[in-house]
């Protein structure tokens, strides 16, 4: 007798994100999702590191994964978290937790669909390195 696999809904061409399936997910939102609509909602992402910069002490990570790019900003304040982001470099594989918020006024990105917003990261772990 075959056993019938339950697979994610597709729903509006794209598939659902796993914030419904457990604590164990990789992700709750796609990188490209994020709009201003999602401010203020604690959330976890997973992809590559797109590029790296250090702007007067902090850290801004653009997140890429399959839906686009994001940027992730690491505030001193969080030493640990600091620290790991301070280490990462493009291409590695990282997993971001953090909340949403709007960009300051004047550095939005009308370029990106995720312009309006970035991700304040709280927590972050590297889970594959890559060798640029």
């Amino acid at each position: 007798m075959l056993e019938v696999l339950k697979l994610p809904v597709i729903q509006n061409n794209s598939v659902n994100t796993m914030k419904d399936l457990g604590s164990t997910t990789m992700r709750s939102h796609y990188c490209g999702e994020l709009r201003a609509s999602d401010v203020d909602e604690q959330i976890t992402l997973s992809g590559w590191v797109h590029r790296r910069r250090d702007h007067g002490g902090v850290i801004f990570l653009d997140l890429r994964d399959r839906e686009g790019i994001v940027q992730v900003v690491f505030d001193p304040d969080r030493e640990e978290s600091f620290a790991l982001a301070d280490a990462c470099r493009n291409e590695f594989v990282v997993q971001v937790k953090g909340r949403v918020r709007a960009r300051p006024q004047g550095t939005e990105n009308a370029e990106m669909p995720t312009g309006e917003v970035e991700v304040l990261g709280q927590d972050h772990e590297v889970l594959n390195k890559s060798e640029t």
